[in-house]
């Protein structure tokens, strides 16, 4: 199997679509693509927990357990690292990468809304790799997210970062081709945006020399709406808004009864 670091190709992004149960994943993985992520908002909503909170990891770090008999690689999601410690991000880190993930996205934003200070979040990001020299570590800046600095801050950001061990560079909300690009430029690190629907296109991502393309929480969000579309449409007695796999279709993609 090819390994997640060489998937990630400028100008050739990797398209990561972000789980959050066994069932989308394994579907995922039977339909050829190489790599999954998953999505702290999907993983947090099933588990009846608010977005990234603390108390999300022991969820987390179960999914990442149950998708790793999967032929597919899984990068992990981890929010914040649910800690300001180093130390426990780094336990967090060692526990993913022996349950079998080969990467995982650890974010600056706080809960506050603010930043975290580039020291502390360069302290998590050293701490992670000594823990897992081995693992994709991509590192996700919020400065577009949450519209706190300009493109120089997200390339300072993404500059200490590379220096503290990270593998890559993630920044949430960049859609502007010319911050793209400018970002592109000024950081080695493979940069990895989000799909944003209306704003960019996969073929545009790619001209820009993007390596990889996140779906975030859309797949979740755009299931919910396809759920409730179709409670309403049988209500209503109308046509189902989408033709769904067949039962048995669903089963076969699920382990063997023991």
């Amino acid at each position: 199997m090819t390994s997640f670091a060489a998937l990630h190709v400028p100008g050739k992004p990797l398209l990561l679509p972000n789980v959050w149960e066994f069932g989308f994943a394994a579907a995922l993985a039977a339909a050829g693509h190489p790599a999954v992520g998953t999505t702290s908002l999907g993983v947090s909503a099933a588990a009846g927990l608010a977005d990234g909170a603390p108390s999300s990891r022991a969820a987390t770090v179960a999914l990442a357990r149950t998708l790793a008999p999967l032929d597919v690689l899984v990068s992990v999601d981890i929010a914040d690292g649910f800690s300001t410690d180093p130390a426990e991000v780094a336990d967090l880190v060692a526990e993913l990468a022996n349950a079998g993930a080969v990467g995982v996205n650890l974010e600056d934003a706080r809960a506050d809304g603010t930043l975290a200070p580039v020291e502390v979040q360069c302290a998590l990001i050293a701490a992670a790799r000594t823990a897992a020299p081995g693992l994709f570590l991509n590192a996700r800046t919020d400065t577009h997210w949450l519209g706190v600095g300009p493109v120089s801050t997200a390339v300072a950001r993404a500059r200490a970062y590379r220096d503290a061990g990270a593998d890559g560079l993630f920044v949430p909300g960049l859609a502007e081709p010319a911050d793209i690009t400018e970002v592109v430029a000024a950081t080695d690190l493979p940069v990895n945006v989000l799909f944003l629907p209306g704003r960019v296109t996969m073929a545009g991502l790619a001209s820009l020399g993007v390596a990889r393309v996140s779906l975030g929480s859309t797949p979740y969000r755009v299931a919910l709406a396809a759920a409730l579309a179709t409670v309403a449409a049988t209500l209503e007695g109308t046509e189902l808004p989408l033709t769904p796999p067949s039962y048995a279709e669903v089963a076969d993609l699920l382990p063997a009864a023991e």
